[in-house]
């Protein structure tokens, strides 16, 4: 194509006569017409088409990310049942080693006998009053001790090994005259508060 000469009919075209024109002018000024149609098409209509395809497409990718994640939770369920069954098997073997109100005596003559049983002289043997925390009802009892290393270190074992839950703390060990020790300490037992426990103070029964 001569540019000069598209430059040259470009300069001579009459635009009452768009029937002479050249055929280059013709072409440039159609293609122009198109163009020009186009932008405005897509100002007016196109735009909005767009925009709503634009919100499909990122609707379409939320709803592929939450099928994907209930997917994988569903592919999951089975394991989370059995670690649902698991955890309330281990809740309720940890609740049947806590002692209720009525197997409390028992459990402190248990701790008792279990000195005893192995030659420790018992000094102090002092229940404390409740403290209630929470669901659990806790019983520390003041215990002082006095007896050789070995005794004292097997009623600890003893007292670990308690078909109860009970936590020996605040232990303190103090040698005597006679080559002997002396251990004070707090033994700690819970219990489940029950329906007597909450109407006693207040609260909501189970």
């Amino acid at each position: 194509m001569d540019f000069k000469k598209f430059l040259s009919d470009l300069q001579n075209v009459n635009p009452k006569n768009p029937g002479g024109w050249p055929w280059a002018v013709k072409g440039v000024a159609f293609l122009g017409i198109f163009l020009a149609v186009v932008a405005v098409g897509y100002l007016l209509v196109w735009q909005d088409q767009w925009d709503e395809y634009s919100g499909k497409v990122a609707q379409e990718e939320k709803y592929k990310a939450t099928f994907l994640e209930d997917k994988r939770k569903a592919i999951n369920l089975d394991l989370i049942k059995k670690q649902l069954l698991d955890t309330k098997q281990s809740f309720s073997a940890l609740l049947k080693q806590l002692p209720s109100k009525a197997e409390m005596d028992v459990l402190l003559s248990d701790i008792n006998q279990a000195g005893l049983g192995r030659g420790l002289q018992f000094e102090s043997f002092h229940p404390n009053p409740e403290v209630v925390t929470g669901v659990l009802t806790e019983q520390p009892i003041a215990i002082k001790v006095t007896g050789s290393y070995d005794d004292i270190g097997k009623f600890a074992s003893d007292v670990s090994q308690l078909s109860r839950i009970v936590i020996l703390n605040d232990i303190s060990i103090s040698p005597t005259s006679d080559g002997n020790l002396v251990m004070d300490a707090t033994a700690r037992t819970y219990r489940y508060r029950d329906e007597d426990d909450a109407a006693q103070k207040g609260g909501p029964k189970k």
